[in-house]
């Protein structure tokens, strides 16, 4: 039975090192302007939901349309600088995102398609090996490591796609 190929690409020489300057630029660009957050400095801050950014967004323009009621004690300078780098970096984030769900996708595939080739492959192997035919036990005894569910034991045990099916 041919196996079905989900995926087939490949990536010249020249396009993977566009790729890499364009992501090193992208790096430079954020260097010393993006923060790292701890997981707890995540949940401490959270994120803001639809309905409160557009809490935001209505906030904004109130303080522009009445400046006078803006209390002196809130610095409107900063908010306003705050407010266009979260657009700034928003809208270039959805546009990450998208290419990153799409690589993420795009390796999905990738993997499918190598990890049901090594199962073929370590299948054959066992086979011949199971035949004798020199050269296979060696490659076998060091595949078949990968499904041994424990140090003791004496049947191997394959994955869920297990190459011990028919």
């Amino acid at each position: 039975m041919a196996l079905d190929n989900l995926i087939s690409l490949n990536f010249s020489s020249e396009e993977l090192s566009n790729l890499d300057t364009a992501l090193q630029t992208i790096e430079a660009v954020f260097s010393g302007k993006t923060i790292n957050l701890i997981p707890e400095e995540r949940q401490q801050y959270g994120s803001i939901a639809e309905q409160n950014k557009l809490f935001v967004n209505k906030a904004k323009s109130y303080m522009e349309q009445y400046p006078q009621f803006v209390p002196n004690f809130l610095d409107k300078t900063e908010f306003d600088k705050d407010f266009a780098a979260r657009e700034q970096i928003e809208n270039r984030l959805q546009r990450i995102s998208s290419l990153t769900e799409q690589l993420s996708d795009t390796k999905v595939l990738l993997d499918h398609d190598n990890y049901h080739n090594a199962i073929t492959f370590y299948r054959n192997i066992k086979f011949l090996s199971g035949e004798n035919v020199p050269g296979t036990n060696v490659i076998y005894e060091d595949m078949r490591q990968f499904f041994v569910t424990s140090a003791t034991a004496a049947t191997s045990t394959p994955p869920p796609a297990g190459p011990d099916k028919a």
